[in-house]
């Protein structure tokens, strides 16, 4: 998010119109991806991968960015399904708003709800704008719409504004992702301070909270609302004390909105991912020194990429998992989760 008149550490956040930020800047070429018929994944005669060389494992080398950082700026760069994800038509004219679009685990959704069929409006921060581009015209190349909405989702009115303009500018809505996040480590509960835990309560629960009541009346039978938590809700590390908090909560959020909307047809689940390689570790959200080891002590001994999480979320929108609300999916390398 981007106070007025100074700039806070925080992840992940709101897309926008074509008309906002990236409305006036024409997205630069990409390196070209490869197409689903050239996909890795394409050929039914190849065998699985195993997962546990399938990406990049600890030891990584240390880096360090200003939050809330770039993807285009990690080593090795995070893999969000560029030139892997083959869509099915799964989301086939569905509409979707996803914060924290620009890189991480929403890019990954943004780019497969879009390869599904989808129109999608991502949500970042205006200094996330470089991902954000990439990713506007990931979703053009798949035929679909990208609307581009930065801003701070700390803001309330904001974030009711986000929702009206994503309706807008997408012609309805039946998809939220409330992905966007805040995290940065401290080591002491002494140290941390009441602007920090603030801050990280307003992106990672006031923000769920406003965007989730601001879109419902958007929202018709089979719509589908999917919020970002964590691990952290059931294993909380202790330099991770405000964020283990919200993610928690989210949990609790998730499963008490579920109940509510149930009889409306709208189905309210979470995903919980463990250690994932985006950009929020890279700025604060681990200590440069941990950032080395990451993901190392989950059973697969690595972390996972955004890549591996977007069919989890393509799952949760679609109409196959019309049976599932109010349901919590971890993936997270084989621990942590209940």
């Amino acid at each position: 998010m981007e106070p007025t008149g100074t700039f806070s550490p925080t992840r992940r956040h709101v897309l926008g119109g074509l008309t906002t930020g990236l409305a006036a800047v024409a997205a630069p070429a990409l390196a070209r991806q490869a197409t689903p018929a050239e996909s890795p994944r394409a050929s039914s005669q190849a065998a699985p991968p195993n997962p546990v060389t399938q990406y990049p494992k600890p030891p990584f080398p240390r880096q360090q960015q200003d939050p809330p950082g770039l993807a285009g700026k990690m080593t090795p760069r995070p893999d969000h399904g560029e030139a892997s994800y083959r869509g099915s038509g799964k989301l086939m004219g569905r509409k979707a708003l996803v914060t924290g679009g620009d890189s991480g685990i929403g890019r990954a959704a943004a780019i497969a709800f879009a390869r599904e069929g989808a129109d999608v409006a991502i949500n970042y921060l205006s200094v996330e704008e470089p991902d954000a581009r990439e990713v506007v015209q990931l979703i053009r190349e798949a035929g679909r719409k990208a609307v581009a909405l930065p801003g701070d989702i700390r803001d309330e009115a904001f974030c009711e504004k986000l929702v009206a303009d994503a309706a807008r500018e997408l012609g309805g809505l039946d998809l939220l992702v409330n992905n966007a996040a805040q995290q940065q480590a401290v080591e002491s509960i002494l140290d941390l301070s009441t602007a920090q835990f603030d801050s990280t309560l307003k992106t990672n629960l006031y923000a769920m909270f406003w965007i989730s009541k601001a879109a419902v009346p958007h929202l018709k039978p089979g719509a589908s609302l999917i919020n970002t938590t964590s691990v952290q809700a059931y294993d909380p590390s202790p330099n991770l004390l405000d964020y283990a908090q919200t993610k928690a909560a989210m949990v609790a959020f998730t499963k008490a909105l579920a109940k509510q909307l149930a009889g409306k047809g709208i189905r309210v689940n979470a995903v919980a991912p463990g250690p994932v390689w985006t950009p929020l570790q890279v700025s604060g959200g681990q200590p440069p020194s941990a950032l080395e080891e990451f993901g190392g002590q989950t059973p697969l001994e690595r972390p996972a990429q955004p890549a591996e999480l977007a069919s989890v979320y393509v799952l949760l929108a679609s109409p196959e998992s019309s049976y599932a609300t109010g349901q919590v999916y971890g993936v997270s390398g084989g621990s942590g989760n209940p």
